[in-house]
């Protein structure tokens, strides 16, 4: 048999299920494999008797012949946006270091009533905001990818769920949570040649997870493939009367819908897609995908998306926006760090905890969400923006007169290295060009990886799908992965 930590989460299911191993057996094996990656730093926190303890209960009910939990034996990494009661939940932020939940998250909580251990709490850009995973107060998780072409410098995983994408890349994790508000699942999913998937808006629960911008935030998973995606988002999406944008539906069977077979689904190819400076190796794998799609059985179609451009601009009004609103509520008050400069008043307390509390990137989103929603510019950029957003979505609708699905690149190159963009808020943000329009829209979308670049390393291919539509996303994706043949990972170094 191959090595434990080689498989995905549908065959340490099925294994478990079988008796070919243990779920003890799996929990041991992955814990090693989190205990020797540490230069990875894709973990802030470890807990490995989580990960026993949800492994003896799988292995003493079938000692008892008693039907197995969907996800027993199987565990999994958590991003540390999630609450998890009695276990430190930071956000990757110095203000929440030392916060133990008294509470757990509805997705995490619904992960552990289906049998998943936890691995450890994950790491991720401070409260979600950026694309490279450098913006953690808990240091740089460094993706488990090297360039082949001499270039040794350490790659960004993608963010802001980069300690989730580094974790299932190097085979210790066998999947992870993430959380996607402009593109934080796929981004990262594409970066290290794994898959990721943004549900539809509402279809996750989104209480007990830390907010970043309240309207666009949204939970998945990110796993080695398709079917492991599916198995995952079974059991972390469904109705939740705590979160008032959860939708009151059942959740369907994804993964006994899964087909690969496109006959009769028309897919459109976005020509507003096509942006300036866009390296050949993308197009080339785009086209790649579309002649995959038209195997799979599909029809090709172009449409139009007019107002693709303005949705960079509008994204990063609308959440920084609601992130100034939400993280009003860190104010060294209640629960997490207090600077308390001596003979502060209660103003100068407020001032000096934001400041020791917040990394750069979370205060410029700040003054930026704050800016835009004062008195004299509340109209001229907020208002403004949400009406781009229902332009944006209008596009959509229109779109799906036509096609059902739209294929896309993920992003618009492959991972670069750490430092590379940093001093460049700009050029980070464009990471996210392809990634959220659909956010805005809260449409469901899915990142599978396609290829390697001439470096060696992973490019990714994103299908859109219509509201409420996973399961067209998700064969979609599988027709994709089934003639992408995609097989390669990373050689360890850490």
């Amino acid at each position: 048999m191959s090595n434990i930590t080689d498989l995905g989460v549908a065959q340490l299911r099925d294994g478990v299920r079988d008796g070919a191993f243990s779920a003890t057996e799996v929990a041991t094996a992955f814990n090693d494999a989190v205990a020797k990656a540490k230069p990875l730093n894709a973990f802030i926190v470890e807990t490995p008797e989580h990960a026993l303890a949800a492994a003896k209960a799988a292995d003493d009910a079938r000692a008892a012949g008693e039907t197995p939990k969907p996800l027993a034996g199987v565990p999994i990494g958590m991003k540390d946006l999630f609450a998890t009661k009695g276990v430190q939940t930071t956000a990757a932020s110095h203000i929440l270091e030392g916060f133990t939940p008294p509470y757990e998250s509805t997705v995490s909580q619904r992960l552990w009533d289906a049998g998943a251990g936890m691995l450890g709490k994950l790491n991720l850009d401070q409260f979600a905001m950026g694309s490279s995973n450098e913006t953690s107060y808990f240091g740089n998780v460094i993706s488990p990818w090297r360039r082949n072409d001499g270039g040794n410098a350490p790659l960004a995983p993608g963010g802001s769920s980069g300690g989730s994408s580094s974790a299932v890349a190097a085979r210790i994790a066998p999947g992870a949570t993430g959380t996607d508000t402009g593109g934080s699942i796929r981004q990262p999913a594409a970066f290290v040649g794994i898959s990721g998937i943004k549900p539809t808006y509402g279809r996750c629960s989104r209480w007990g997870v830390v907010a970043f911008a309240s309207s666009l935030d949204q939970a998945g998973p990110m796993a080695r493939d398709v079917r492991d995606c599916a198995i995952m988002l079974e059991h972390m999406a469904g109705f939740d009367p705590k979160d008032s944008t959860s939708l009151d539906l059942a959740v369907p069977k994804w993964e006994a819908g899964l087909s690969g077979d496109l006959k009769g689904k028309r897919i459109g190819i976005p020509k507003e897609y096509r942006v300036e400076g866009m390296p050949e190796e993308i197009e080339a794998l785009w086209q790649q995908g579309i002649a995959w799609m038209k195997d799979a059985g599909a029809e090709i179609v172009e449409v139009s998306l007019p107002h693709t451009k303005y949705a960079l601009p509008a994204y990063y009004i609308i959440a920084p926006a609601e992130a100034s609103s939400n993280l009003a509520r860190y104010d060294g008050v209640r629960y997490g760090q207090r600077a308390l400069p001596e003979g502060a008043n209660l103003q100068d307390m407020y001032a000096a905890t934001r400041a020791a509390g917040f990394g750069d990137e979370v205060k410029r989103r700040i003054l930026i969400g704050t800016y835009v929603l004062s008195a004299g510019f509340y109209d001229a950029y907020y208002t403004q923006a949400q009406k781009v957003r229902t332009l944006i979505a209008q596009d959509f609708e229109n779109a799906w007169t036509v096609c059902d699905l739209l294929l896309t690149p993920t992003a618009p190159s492959a991972a670069f290295a750490l430092g590379e963009k940093s001093a460049d808020p700009l050029a980070m943000y464009l990471n996210d060009v392809f990634t959220v329009p659909s956010s805005l829209a809260g449409l469901p979308a899915m990142s599978v990886p396609g290829g390697l670049d001439k470096s060696g390393l992973p490019l990714g291919l994103q299908i859109i799908g219509k509201p409420l539509d996973e399961q067209g996303v998700l064969n979609a994706s599988l027709a994709i992965e089934e003639r992408a043949g995609f097989t390669a990972r990373p050689e360890a170094w850490w």
